[in-house]
């Protein structure tokens, strides 16, 4: 009796998640070892900064705050006050008081301050009296500034900043690939957004933790990650073409005094433009008949005025309220007649024009407040707990005897279909394009891996009291193919 033997069978085909889990997991673990760092200082200077206005107002509460009077004097004399205690530098800008007990802040260029800084002269709208100079940044005075510049950059200058964009570009990476690492692994819900309590001592506790509280965080990470890259180096760039591509930008409003509008001025026997310097505060309408107009406009404090240029530029006044309800309408005003010369409302804002203020508004703890500041600090603390439990992962995946955890296993990229990896390199030259440190960190991470690799095997095994080297075996003494992930 014969029997007929039959065919090999083709082995099954894997599905696409099948394929790119193993890669992600690999991803994921580069990532933790090595981007954490960045991400964990990013944390903790975050959680410092989510402190920044109330400490700010604590130890400025001399130069921003005055009792209440009974009759503000004019803006144009406030400034003469500031302008007496600080005779060097131009007049950038003029804040005046947003409410009764506020100081009005005079904003001078100080060649004394660093770069990107300015000095702030606080008046009291009632006496006259200056009540003290401030470096700031912005709107930022000296501690929060300090604050700041801790977060975005070590204190390191401009290269500095590639640690905050670094741990930026791979958050959102890093978030979502975890997520999908942790539900794919999961059946039930339950098991997805609360830790396994039940589960003992050691790595599956940790991991519970990690992934669990990882969820729960998942969104505001994201959004801190992307409002992050608005406004760093490289992928801050490629975000203002974008917005440019599709006309994300606040409109641009018209601060030139056209020639017929300098015409009409001479016909009705108004004073001519003035050239600059301290008389436009007090020539033509000067600062306080353009608050006036401002004011008949409907702005309202915060505002903030800018001098014009030249004698061919207008005067612009612009709202600044950055908490809920936001407000930044803006209108410039013709220094010699009083007249508006162009207005534009925040009404008038394109969607994501206003969706990009009011997320870095948010990313910075201004827009909703105390609990805007409150979430950020959860956020924050959430942050450190998952990092610090992913490391102790990490420190309890290590071989007997050995110093670190070993990493996810190699081979992942080699093992997806065509297709698959088509897609995956495609995805990868995309964000690469818009997140350059993206791309050179997970260059310098591909580089590295490699020569591990052909370190490992190609290492030869030397005889005992020889210094003849032989190979272990076949296996290790040719070189396998190198790959990372």
């Amino acid at each position: 009796m014969t029997t007929d033997s039959l065919p090999p069978q083709a082995p099954p085909r894997r599905g696409v998640w099948s394929q790119l889990r193993p890669l992600l997991l690999r991803l994921h673990f580069y990532a933790g070892v090595f981007i954490a760092p960045f991400i964990l200082i990013a944390a903790v200077t975050g959680l410092i900064y989510t402190t920044a206005p109330q400490v700010e107002r604590m130890v400025y509460d001399h130069e921003l705050r005055v009792p209440a009077g009974q009759t503000m004097q004019p803006l144009s004399k406030q400034v003469a006050a500031a302008r007496a205690a600080h005779p060097a530098g131009d007049i950038n800008s003029v804040m005046p008081a947003v409410d009764a007990t506020s100081t009005t802040r005079v904003v001078f260029s100080d060649e004394t301050v660093p770069a990107d800084y300015e000095m702030a002269v606080f008046v009291d709208p009632y006496t006259l009296e200056v009540r003290g100079q401030e470096r700031t940044f912005g709107q930022w005075l000296g501690v929060r500034a300090w604050i700041d510049d801790l977060h975005r950059n070590l204190h390191l200058g401009a290269f500095g900043r590639n640690y905050s964009e670094l741990a930026a570009s791979w958050m959102w990476i890093v978030v979502l690939g975890g997520l999908a690492l942790w539900i794919g692994r999961r059946r039930s819900l339950k098991r997805v957004v609360l830790p396994d309590t039940s589960a003992k001592k050691g790595r599956s506790r940790n991991l519970s933790w990690h992934a669990a509280t990882g969820v729960w965080i998942t969104i505001g990470l994201l959004l801190l990650s992307v409002t992050g890259l608005t406004w760093s180096n490289y992928a801050g760039a490629k975000i203002a073409d974008v917005r440019t591509l599709f006309d994300w930008n606040s409109p641009p409003l018209e601060t030139s005094l056209t020639a017929d509008s300098q015409a009409a001025e001479h016909q009705h026997g108004a004073a001519p433009a003035v050239e600059g310097g301290d008389a436009v505060f007090t020539s033509g309408v000067g600062i306080d008949g353009v608050m006036a107009t401002a004011t008949a406009q409907g702005l309202r404090t915060p505002l903030f005025i800018a001098p014009p240029a030249d004698g061919q530029s207008a005067w612009k006044v612009n709202e600044s309220k950055r908490d809920w309800p936001t407000r930044f309408d803006a209108v410039t005003v013709n220094g010699s007649t009083g007249t508006v010369v162009d207005r534009v409302d925040f009404a008038e804002w394109p969607f994501m024009a206003k969706m990009t203020n009011w997320t870095i508004d948010a990313h910075m703890g201004i827009l909703f407040g105390i609990p805007n500041q409150l979430v950020l600090a959860g956020l924050a603390i959430g942050l450190i707990f998952v990092i610090v439990r992913g490391y102790g992962m990490w420190w309890q995946r290590r071989p007997t005897g050995q110093r670190f955890g070993r990493p996810a296993p190699r081979g992942s990229l080699r093992a997806l279909t065509p297709g698959v990896l088509a897609g995956v390199a495609v995805a990868t030259l995309v964000v690469a394009y818009f997140v350059p440190l993206f791309a050179v960190s997970l260059a310098i991470f591909l580089a590295v891996d490699v020569l591990i690799e052909r370190r490992r095997t190609t290492r030869p095994a030397v005889l005992p009291g020889t210094f003849e080297s032989v190979s272990a075996s076949p296996e290790e003494a040719q070189p396998s193919e190198p790959s990372l992930l």
